[in-house]
């Protein structure tokens, strides 16, 4: 128990008054959890509040802060010296229901030891903690109502670390005082990390046993000695590989791991104790280096499902605030996100404007604004702004889930090429065990030599002969391949469809949402004489404000775009497929087709030409008219996104021949796009059974043919093309469940990217099955013959393995600068 005597000074008031301050100071302390008594002392001087405390319960540095005045004119001395809570000097306290320390620590006595304390306590529910070796500190924000200050103290303690709760002081934001940074130690660094990595120091200890028996044979040693190191060693390094042998043994079939055991046990059993060793060792270390390698991978991945928060801040009708698991969030609730923190959820924005980071799931380079009525998803990173989020689907369904879900299930999925090699791996391991039994049996009944040579030469091309880099040059590409295209929001559903989209030759894109925004704007506007365009298009723009129709959204949004103050209409009456009417400033003004114009409306021939000119070009013209003459019209139309353009150009230099465009526009309109977009060709006035038809003719003349729409009305032409990419389909079900390839982001650019990368996978494809199959065709005859001894092929078989692992590891690398 300790006791902390508080001096209060108002510099307004009398000190002997009965202030308010000193009312307050007690009021806070009262009741908090750890403090035993708090009581008011009055006398001549200053005004004192004394508190006994529970250090293990509440730091001294938390009863200060929570005693400190919020007025930032009044400031509070401890024992008749200036309060050093950690806070700016008359600033009110930090934040009293969230607790923040700077805690001083012994015991920490590495950059390992820092991690472990950091990853102990950020497991911990309601506790974020960074710890620093070099400042020897560990910063931690917690929630006292769920996690006290003996959890911590007791959890601390289990890890060895002593803290020093009385020297805390109160920090802002959880950052940690800055500190000189110290290199760590490269010997306890190493050691942390193998720590970590069991396997592998599993074989790296078989190594130094490997070592030692060595040594013991070349200084002529006690022969038991140096087969119990031996023995030692191959147990160290086969505790992973030995029992899938034994397994596939049970199932009665052999694979990678029988031939390497039997080439082991044949060495063993010529007395060449050392190589058989040795080449356990290689395997078991091959295999440790596999592992490591394909969990880069995996945590690519698995990075994903980190990035969504655990807990969500819930707000019920009077806006209160909660906080719960993710998991419990329902539908229809409203969840607030801070600034610069991560959605929870996929929902609705409800109230606030902030520009959130997408970069998770759509791969988009630059945050999007986002405002009421926008749709959020889970993952992405807030920024600026507070947002007050509506949850429309629960956490099992976000579009962050489905991702995760359909990724992993690629990763399952096998690419041609890998059922090609699991198909010749199953018929050639037993090839190469038979051809072993024919190198051991036939030479010494048809040659001179003897059987120990011709045992010892077999058990050379055993190990040279077996399939291990072909085996995992395929599966360790595709799944690279898998994990850095969700990287750059495209998600790739299989390996079959990672080396697919590589061999397109020709592509047709849907035109509306697809090369185009998918709404229609106002590109152009033409004013009969005497009438501004301003004017124009606040006539109409006052009628279309009362109407229901994209094209009236078009115009009303194009005047707000210039600032026009919008007049009320009367009277408005709307014609399905001809247009509007309205009474504005007493004059009746009818917006729509020009064939809906009133007969007693004159046209002047300039505005005549300009609307036909218009409509040559496939833009809608929407005419403007009172009662007496046409008053000019606007051009409306789907505009093109600007990446479209580039994208298209970029495509053509990857070597796709044949780029069109299936729409079911009209002729003119389709042949204007065609033209701005820099397509080869183009498709108008197709049903959905026409574009079906397009994509047979399109494969049967260029072979491979992909299909690219927005996955909702283009679904039979997206199942039909030889791959099918939907386009802009973050949140999208139709797109995920229909399409192969999905572009998370609404950003054409993703799609050159993602056939670049499919054609680097391929190459990397091919090069393993030509480092894997090389190896065996040169090593394995040369052991036959006796050119290659045991050792060699141990070396150059697993090093194979290696390098074709490590090349497939360029994937995640790839398209970064």
């Amino acid at each position: 128990m300790q006791e902390l005597l508080l001096r209060i000074h108002d510099a307004d008031q009398d000190p002997g008054s009965d202030a308010a301050c000193p009312v307050c100071t007690v009021d806070r302390l009262e009741g908090r959890p750890g403090v035993e008594l708090v009581e008011m002392i009055r006398g001549d001087g200053p005004l004192r509040v004394r508190v006994r405390f529970d250090e293990r319960r509440i730091a001294r540095a938390e009863v200060i802060a929570a005693a400190r005045c919020p007025d930032p004119q009044l400031h509070l001395t401890i024992d008749g010296k200036p309060g050093a809570t950690g806070d700016r000097p008359g600033s009110p306290p930090s934040a009293p229901n969230a607790g923040c320390l700077i805690l001083p620590v012994a015991g920490m006595k590495s950059e390992a030891a820092a991690r472990r304390v950091e990853h102990a306590l950020n497991r911990m529910p309601h506790v974020r903690a960074t710890a620093s070796h070099a400042a020897g500190v560990v910063s931690i924000r917690y929630e006292p109502s769920h996690c006290s200050l003996p959890v911590l103290s007791d959890r601390l303690a289990r890890l060895g670390v002593r803290p020093d709760f009385a020297a805390a002081r109160i920090c802002d934001g959880g950052t940690l005082p800055a500190s000189k940074p110290v290199r760590p130690n490269p010997v306890f660094r190493t050691a942390a990390w193998l720590a970590g990595q069991p396997q592998l120091a599993l074989v790296l200890a078989g190594g130094m046993l490997l070592i030692n028996g060595w040594m013991v044979h070349l200084l002529d040693g006690p022969d038991w000695l140096r087969v119990t190191l031996l023995a030692l060693s191959a147990l160290c390094t086969s505790t992973e590989t030995f029992p899938e042998a034994i397994a596939a043994l049970r199932r009665r079939q052999l694979d990678v791991d029988v031939l390497m055991f039997v080439a082991a046990a044949g060495a063993a059993a010529l007395n060449h104790y050392e190589e058989g060793a040795f080449l356990l060792f290689l395997f078991g270390l091959g295999a440790a280096g596999e592992h490591l390698a394909l969990s880069r991978a995996r945590r690519s991945i698995k990075a994903l499902t980190d990035v969504a928060p655990d807990t969500a801040a819930v707000l019920d009708e009077d806006g209160r605030e909660s906080i719960v698991k993710v998991e419990e969030v329902r539908v229809g609730q409203r969840v607030l996100v801070r600034p610069f923190d991560r959605l929870p959820v996929d929902g609705v924005v409800t109230s606030g404007t902030s520009s959130v980071n997408q970069a998770t799931l759509t791969g988009e380079s630059t945050p999007v604004d986002k405002g009421e009525g926008d749709e959020v998803f889970a993952g992405s990173m807030n920024g600026e702004g507070r947002l007050i989020v509506e949850v429309t689907r629960a956490s099992s369904d976000t579009t962050l889930a489905r991702v995760i879900r359909l990724v992993e299930e690629a990763q399952a999925s096998k690419s041609p090429t890998q059922l090609f090699t699991d198909k010749v791996e199953r018929l050639y391991v037993p090839f190469v065990f038979l051809a072993t039994l024919i190198l051991i049996v036939l030479p010494p009944l048809l040659t001179e030599l003897g059987w120990g040579i011709c045992f010892y030469r077999a058990m050379a091309f055993l190990t040279a002969a077996s399939p291990c880099a072909l085996a995992i040059g395929t599966p360790a590409a595709i799944l690279c391949g898998v994990a850095r295209s969700a990287q750059i929001g495209v998600l790739v559903k299989g390996g079959a469809y990672l080396e697919s989209l590589g061999r397109v030759n020709a592509i047709a894109f849907d035109k509306t949402g697809t090369l185009t925004r998918g709404r229609p704007a106002v590109t152009g506007i033409t004013a009969a004489a005497g009438i501004t365009e301003d004017d124009l298009l606040t006539l109409a723009a006052a009628v279309e404000s009362q109407v229901t129709h994209p094209i009236a959204d078009a115009v009303v949004e194009e005047a707000s775009r210039r600032g026009l103050a919008i007049p009320s209409a009367d009277d408005v009456r709307q014609v399905g497929g001809s247009g509007a009417s309205g009474v504005v400033g007493g004059r009746r003004v009818t917006i729509g087709k020009p064939s809906s114009m009133p007969e007693s409306a004159s046209l002047d021939d300039r505005t005549g030409r300009a609307i036909e000119s218009a409509l040559e070009q496939g833009v809608t013209s929407v005419v403007v008219a009172d009662e007496s003459r046409v008053l000019g019209f606007l051009g409306i139309a789907d505009e093109l996104r600007p990446e479209a353009e580039p994208t298209l150009k970029e495509l053509h230099r990857l070597g796709v021949r044949y780029v069109t465009m299936l729409t079911g526009d009209h002729t003119t309109a389709a042949r204007a796009m065609a033209e701005r977009a820099g397509l080869d060709d183009w498709h108008a006035e197709l049903l959905p059974e026409d574009k079906l038809r397009v994509i047979d003719e399109l494969n049967a003349k260029y072979g491979h043919v992909a299909m690219v729409g927005d996955g909702v009305n283009d679904a039979p032409a997206l199942a039909k093309a030889d791959i099918g990419i939907a386009m802009g389909a973050a949140g999208a079900d139709v797109a995920m469940e229909t399409a192969d390839v999905v572009l998370m982001g609404s950003d054409l650019e993703h799609l050159p990217r993602a056939i670049a990368l499919s054609r680097f996978a391929k190459s990397l494809i091919a090069q393993n099955l030509v480092i894997a199959l090389g190896v065996i065709a040169v090593v394995s005859p040369l052991a036959a013959l006796g050119y290659a001894n045991l050792a060699l092929a141990v070396l150059l078989h697993e090093g194979s393995t290696v390098v074709v692992v490590l090349n497939s590891l360029r994937l995640l690398r790839y398209g970064r600068k």
